[in-house]
């Protein structure tokens, strides 16, 4: 390690503690280049590095996107694309990018300093000294292939979201907020039409006018050596000082030294139309122009302001529109932080021919809540719970303070003043006085007056026609100006230019950088504690044990106790499902959805449901209820409290209350249903989400509680329970109570809390109100597992391959299923790790035959040793067969022999695998909730993971191709695997041909077909002709109009 005492070119700034937390910030920066670096010392097994610069740009080329997939190809000093990668995945590290409006960002994210030291200089030389060669320029930015379609990484990307409709609201949008002068009204991604014309210059321009030192700050959070990254940059600096502009030239900041935004001077409205087929129901964005980021009391009001406004379904928004009048399904705000912070509302799910009668009134409802008296009570709530989810969220995030703080980098005062603002939460004390006028006044000034750009998107199934039309006569008129011998020459260039950028990488560029040791990963530990039934897991003796048993509470509540450091409970009820009526199953999706947005009965009293929310948000920091796949077992269910550590006691009389004092109200029964129907068109939309459903419904037997709440039961079931709310109400609420009742027993439940227990007085008695007039002599039924819940198929694949034509999609999904391990103590477990970190690695053996040679976005596998189940995944492909194909000819390669493993990448694959746990307990929570899931969700011992890790690193080649033999090789078997495969019509007959040629039997279904109503019929067939026009549509897209469908090459990770 570099020596301490050196003395560098870098200064420090400040340093400061945040007030309400323990984190430390650091401000640096070279005299030497400019670069910034602030580091935020927080504890935890996780470095995080995010090194951004600003980019700023005035046209639609998509320059800044291309350098986010560029800068990977290779640096001047490891000139090979991939090698960062593969460097990154020894290090325990994954790296990544992304490409904002405003700037953009690589990260790495490393278990422990070692590695991220050991990386970080070889990253950076790649942001900064990046090789931008023609071939990588050719291939990853855009380029004719050999058919004479239009391909290459960032434009495969750009066409398959420019002509969705976020991305033509949104665009249109910026063009109405922004003039021509002022960056923020461009497509920084790139528009399909700009990036056919984009060179390689223009871009090698962009990245020496942007990519400097002096427009570079390094956002490092984590548990950080400050001299030895000092050192390293120090050493890295001077080794790029000969291949950048030259640190005192001079330079423009960008954004801050442009022309600034001119406010808006009126309001426009305007109609976009995008390509749909179903054209019942549009969108609609309002946008503003709002105070600016670096003033932080008017951004804390803003955020508190939109949290009174539609924060909740008790908000003054949410409440009318989507609760009462039931006019959209939901209503959503965001703000994008700038010198002119953008404020947004978005209406979803709006019938479309209401669309400006319900932008008329949400303007309604602005002008009306300016105009008379504000609820102080609750607006004074909103600040407090701000500030109290402020506070939890730096606890429960690593990376909570990145976005200010890159922010403050693009936007905020050199001086450092503007970042000094994070150590303070002292805003929130001076909007607790605001008034009632103040408050109007803001609401004014900056919403219900202001002027503002509307955009109301309208489906159009002949725009969605017409642009598959013009894209095929496009290419068409493409392919013949080329002609055969122009594609011949395109075909060549393109093959020379994979040939240049996949040149192999040097082993011993790899070799020389060493696997670091673990010994840099601070594991987090938690001490653990059992009252009640969790007592027969075993005894423990530790201090914190002493601790609960002296509470001197003989309840048999289980509860199992977690203490970490922290100033919160985080406090949940596990609720097995056993017990509720099968039939009655697709109803917990209204069970749930409608769990805290209902009335409750208090003290003989009714409390409404608005009432409820508010208080509830009074009381927590967070609530939740939704199935236990959070904690590794999909089949129960979870509900989730974070409190204040005194509010411990009202956390559980709110548990009681909504589980047994809840009222099924008619009203709010209707709307929930509503809500959750008007959400399966956009879910039935996603070829990737389809294949999971499809999986889910031919998987799991009908006793699942994934199956009973997927989109594919929804679609039909809630159909008929909106049509019997109408009919007989009272069925419904009957068979919810049923539900109640058979789910809130003693022997279903199992308590989990999180907290530090020496300052929680009463840990077990304060449950005692919870359990009074509960049965306490029944034993605790056994967790439910999804195991257990597996259909015929699931438990013995082999014998089913669907094809399932989608009209919404250009491309194709698959998920290939076989069986799999069903123990943690599996002796094939280990080499199953390895195997599949080694296949799945970034740059690894399918990266290459699948990604890199474009047949498709991704491919990963999946292990569930829950359900005893092993998937392979084919993710956004122009032929999923194709990319299955060569996925299984690379397994076969490695059983056979015929293709060795490589060392380094064996290293590499143990390395992610280490990585993995540490992403388990990234926080203290997440470590807590760690040690519940493996001692009481999989009943293995606390140090199962260190046991593993142990058993993992001893684990041979030989052993990894006999599970590639026996567990994976499988997946891609007839008889042995099971197959679902979502794509675009014209895909069909290929598919087809595929699979039945590789001795598979598919046969094609609708998504209708697989639709599961569980004995609740339709009285009049009304939505069972719905389906059957679904069916008809499906049949008309593969018969007629023809989507067009490009061939992506190799797409680069970090998208």
């Amino acid at each position: 390690m570099p020596s301490a005492t050196k003395k560098t070119h870098f200064k420090t700034l400040q340093k400061f503690q945040a007030d309400y937390s323990p984190s430390v910030f650091t401000q640096y920066e070279s005299e030497r280049t400019g670069m910034r670096v602030v580091v935020v010392d927080q504890p935890g097994p996780k470095v995080l590095g995010f090194f951004t610069l600003a980019t700023e740009i005035h046209d639609d080329s998509g320059a800044p996107h291309t350098l986010e997939h560029l800068c990977f190809m290779g640096s001047k000093s490891y000139r090979f694309k991939g090698v960062l990668d593969k460097l990154a995945t020894r290090a325990y590290s994954n790296t990544n990018a992304w490409t904002a409006t405003d700037h953009t960002a690589y990260t790495l994210d490393t278990a422990g300093w070692e590695g991220f030291a050991q990386i970080l200089p070889v990253y950076l030389e790649h942001v900064l000294v990046p090789t931008l060669t023609d071939a990588g320029c050719y291939t990853e930015v855009h380029h004719v292939d050999g058919t004479g379609h239009d391909a290459g990484v960032v434009y495969s990307e750009m066409q398959g979201v420019q002509n969705n409709q976020g991305e033509l609201m949104d665009l249109r949008s910026r063009r109405l907020l922004y003039p021509e002068d002022v960056g923020f009204r461009y497509e920084t991604g790139g528009m399909m039409e700009q990036l056919r014309r984009l060179t390689a210059d223009r871009i090698r321009e962009f990245h020496r006018e942007m990519y400097q030192p002096k427009n570079l700050c390094l956002v490092i959070a984590g548990e950080v050596e400050h001299d030895d990254l000092l050192q390293i940059l120090d050493g890295f600096e001077g080794s790029i000082l000969e291949d950048i502009p030259k640190p005192d030239a001079p330079f423009r900041r960008p954004w801050v030294e442009s022309k600034q935004t001119p406010p808006l001077r009126k309001s426009v409205i305007e109609t976009v139309e995008f390509p749909e087929e179903d054209e019942s129901s549009g969108e609609i964005m309002v946008s503003f122009l709002g105070p600016s980021c670096n003033d932080v009391i008017q951004t804390a009001a803003l955020n508190v302001l939109l949290i009174y406004l539609a924060g909740s379904s008790a908000s003054i928004l949410e409440n009318a529109i989507v609760e009462k009048e039931q006019i959209a399904s939901a209503v959503y705000y965001s703000t994008e932080y700038r010198p002119d912070t953008v404020i947004t509302f978005t209406l979803s799910s709006v019938a479309t021919g209401k669309l400006s009668q319900v932008e008329r009134r949400l303007f309604e409802l602005l002008h009306k809540a300016a105009a008379t008296a504000l609820d102080m009570d609750y607006m004074l709530e909103c600040v407090r719970r701000q500030r109290r989810q402020m506070k939890f969220y730096v606890e429960s995030s690593g990376s909570f303070f990145t976005d200010s703080i890159i922010n403050d980098f693009l936007f905020g005062n050199k001086d450092g003043s503007t970042l000094r603002d994070l150590g303070s939460l002292k805003e929130y004390d001076e909007l607790e006085r605001w008034t009632d006028s103040q408050w109007k006044a803001f609401l004014k000034k900056w919403i219900s007056d202001a002027p503002h750009v509307t955009i109301l998107g309208v489906p159009s199934a002949k725009l969605s026609k017409k642009l598959k039309s013009e894209e095929k006569a496009r290419v068409a008129k493409q392919k013949k100006d080329l002609g055969e011998e122009g594609l011949k020459r395109l075909e060549k260039k393109l093959a020379d230019a994979k040939a240049e950028n996949d040149r192999e990488i040097p082993r011993d560029i790899l070799e020389k950088f060493k696997v670091p040791s673990t010994e840099s990963i601070h594991f987090i530990d938690t001490t653990t504690a059992r009252s009640g039934a969790a007592r027969k897991l075993g005894r423990l003796e530790n201090k914190i044990q002493r601790l609960v048993d002296g509470d001197k509470s003989d309840l048999p509540l289980f509860i199992h106790f977690e203490h970490i450091p922290t100033n919160f409970v985080h406090l949940s009820l596990i609720i097995s499902t056993a017990s509720v009526p099968v039939p009655l199953r697709p109803l917990l999706s209204i069970y749930l959805d409608n769990f805290f947005n209902t009335p409750i009965t208090r003290e003989g009293k009714r409390l409404e449901f608005e009432q409820v929310v508010v208080e509830l948000e009074k009381d927590t920091v967070g609530y939740t209820i939704d199935s236990g796949s959070s904690i590794g077992n999909p089949e129960v269910l979870r509900v989730k409290f974070q409190v204040e550590l005194e509010k411990y006691e009202t956390a559980i009389r709110w548990l009681r209350e909504m589980l047994w004092q809840s009222i099924f109200d008619e009203t709010r029964l209707k709307a929930t249903t509503a809500k959750l129907l008007s959400d399966v068109p956009e879910e039935k939309r996603s070829g990737n989400s389809m294949a999971y459903g499809v999986d889910v419904m031919i998987h799991t037997s009908p006793e699942s509680i994934g199956r009973a709440r997927s989109t594919l039961v929804k679609a039909l079931y809630l159909k008929r329970v909106k049509r019997l709310l109408q009919s007989d109400s009272q069925t419904v609420i009957s068979q919810l109570e049923e539900i109640r009742q058979s789910l809130c027993r003693f022997e279903n439940l199992r308590v989990l809390v999180i907290a530090n227990l020496e300052k929680l007085p009463k840990p077990v008695s304060s449950w005692e109100p919870f359990a009074a007039g509960l049965d306490l002599t029944k034993p605790l039924n056994p967790m439910d597992t999804r195991l257990s819940r597996l259909s015929d198929a699931g438990r013995n694949p082999g014998n089913l391959t669907y094809i399932v034509p989608m009209p919404t999609i250009d491309s194709s999904f698959a998920l290939s299923t076989a069986r799999g391990p069903d123990s943690y103590d599996h002796p094939q477990v280990p080499a199953l790790m390895v195997a599949i970190a080694y296949l799945d690695a970034v740059e690894g053996p399918l990266w290459s035959a699948v990604r890199g040679t474009g047949l498709a976005y991704g491919t990963s596998f999946t292990r569930s040793i829950d359900s005893g189940l092993i998937q392979f995944d084919v993710y956004r492909s122009p032929d999923a067969y194709k990319a299955f194909a060569a996925s299984r000819k690379v397994i076969e390669g490695f059983v056979s022999g015929a293709t060795a493993f490589d060392p380094p990448a064996l290293e590499g694959a143990i390395s992610t695998i280490v990585v993995g746990f540490a992403n388990e307990q990234a926080t203290i929570a997440s470590a807590a909730q760690g040690s519940f899931v493996r001692q009481v969700v999989r009943g293995l011992p606390d140090d199962w993971n260190e046991k593993m890790l142990k058993r993992v690193r001893e684990v041979g080649v030989e052993q990894i191709k006999e599970v590639l033999r026996s567990v994976v090789l499988p997946v891609f078997t007839p008889g042995k695997a099971n197959i679902v495969v979502t794509c675009a019509p014209i895909m069909e007959e290929g598919l087809m041909k595929g699979f039945l040629g590789a001795g598979f039997k598919p046969e094609v279904q609708p998504l209708a077909f697989f639709q599961d109503d569980y004995g609740l019929k339709a009285e009049d067939g009304e939505d069972d002709a719905e389906d059957e026009e679904e069916v008809e549509e499906e049949e008309d897209m593969e018969n007629g109009d023809e989507g067009s469908e490009g061939s992506p090459d190799g797409e680069e990770s970090d998208v």
